[in-house]
C-alpha cells in the first residue's frame, strides 16, 4: 500500500511513502536525455526528457516507483489490486504495458495538459516485464505545478479523473475517495466548540478536538482522508528547507510501522522509503524506514548528454 501527495509553498513538490513488506533494491536512478528506451511496440527513443526518481533496474531498464522529469511533471504509481484490468493490444491505439507507462509519459510530456492528450490515444497493455517481474496492478497520479489526475486502467477502460486534492492511495477507485471527504466535512484544525445542544454548557477538556473523528487505521480510504486532512491545513515557511520538511511531516501522518500492519507468516508492512521532490528545482529528497536522515540527489548536476542512467542506491540506517 502507498500514499502520494502533492504540496506547494514557494515552490511545487511531489512525492510518497512506499509502503511493503520487502525491498526489490530500488535507488534513485536518473534518466539522462541520450539513454535509449524500446517499448514493446516498436517504439525505440534515442532524445527524450531527462528524468530522476526511485526505480528497480532491470535488466538495464528503470522501472520507476515515483519520478519527476525535467520540465516538472511528476508521476508515481500506487497499489491498485483487484481493480487494475490491463487490456490486448488494440489497433489503432498507442499499446504500452504498465511497467513502461511512467517512461512513456514523462519522456516526452511537460505538462498535465500534454499527458491528458496522451492519454486519448493510449491502451495500457498486459504484458509483463519479464517472467520473474509480473505485472503489478497499479493506479497513477500525474502532477505538475499547477494541477494533479488519477489514472485507472479498469474492465471498462481507462478512467481519468481531474485530482483537485493532489493525493492517492489505494483501493476503492478514485470517486469513492473523493465522495467520502463528505463524511468529514465537519474535522477541523480549529477549537471545537460545542453543536451538541445549547441547553447543555460542554467544555473541552483537550487540544485538537476540532479533529475529533480523523480516521487513525492503515487502510487506504483511511490514509486517503489523513492525509488530505494533514495536506490541506500544511502550513510552512517558503524556504526550502521549511517546504521540504513540512512535506515529510505530511507524509509522515500516514506512515507504516513494523508490526502494526501484519500480512501472515511473520511479514508485515512498512514505510520502505518517503520520498519529496522539487519540481521546479528537480531536486529528488528521501528517507527511509531505518534512516530518517534526508538525503538529496539534484538532477541538473549531472550530465543530462548521457546516454547512460545513473544510480545511486540508497543510504539505509546501521
Amino acid at each position: 500500500m502507498c500514499t502520494a501527495v502533492t504540496y506547494h509553498t514557494k515552490d511545487h513538490y511531489f512525492g510518497r511513502n512506499l509502503d511493503f513488506e520487502f525491498s526489490y533494491g530500488e535507488s534513485v536512478t536518473i534518466t539522462p536525455r541520450n539513454f535509449p528506451i524500446a517499448f514493446p511496440n516498436g517504439v525505440k527513443w534515442e532524445k527524450h526528457h531527462a528524468m530522476i526518481g526511485m526505480a528497480h533496474v532491470a535488466e538495464g531498464c528503470p522501472l520507476y516507483y515515483d519520478a519527476v522529469n525535467e520540465k516538472g511533471l511528476a508521476m508515481a504509481g500506487l497499489m491498485f489490486g483487484g481493480n487494475a484490468v490491463y487490456q490486448k493490444p488494440k489497433e489503432g491505439k498507442d499499446n504500452i504495458p504498465n511497467w513502461a507507462f511512467l517512461l512513456w509519459i514523462l519522456g516526452q510530456c511537460e505538462t498535465v495538459a500534454e499527458a491528458e492528450k496522451l492519454l486519448e490515444r493510449i491502451n495500457i497493455t498486459d504484458e509483463p516485464f519479464s517472467d520473474a517481474l509480473p505485472n503489478s496492478q497499479l493506479h497513477w497520479i500525474i502532477a505538475d505545478g499547477e494541477r494533479s489526475i488519477t489514472v485507472e486502467a479498469m474492465a471498462d477502460g481507462l478512467h481519468v479523473y481531474e485530482n483537485p486534492v493532489g493525493v492517492l492511495t489505494n483501493n476503492p477507485p478514485f470517486p469513492f475517495h473523493l465522495q467520502n471527504l463528505s463524511q468529514y466535512m465537519n474535522v477541523t484544525a480549529e477549537p471545537a466548540v460545542n453543536r451538541f445542544g445549547n441547553q447543555v454548557e460542554i467544555q473541552s477538556f483537550s487540544r485538537g478536538m476540532g479533529g475529533f473523528g480523523l480516521p487513525g487505521d492503515l487502510s487506504s480510504s483511511s490514509r486517503f482522508i489523513r492525509a488530505a486532512f494533514v495536506k490541506l491545513n500544511s502550513l510552512s515557511g517558503e524556504s526550502e528547507r521549511e517546504s521540504v520538511s513540512q512535506f515529510f511531516h505530511i507524509l509522515g501522518a500516514v506512515e507504516q510501522q513494523r508490526g502494526c500492519c501484519h500480512l501472515g507468516e511473520g511479514k508485515y508492512e512498512i514505510t520502505i522509503y518517503s520520498s519529496c521532490c522539487n519540481l521546479d528545482k528537480g531536486i529528488y529528497y528521501y528517507k527511509t524506514y531505518d534512516n530518517y536522515s534526508i538525503t538529496a540527489v539534484e538532477l541538473y548536476k549531472e550530465d543530462l548528454e548521457g546516454n547512460r542512467l545513473i544510480s545511486y542506491p540508497m543510504e539505509e540506517g546501521k
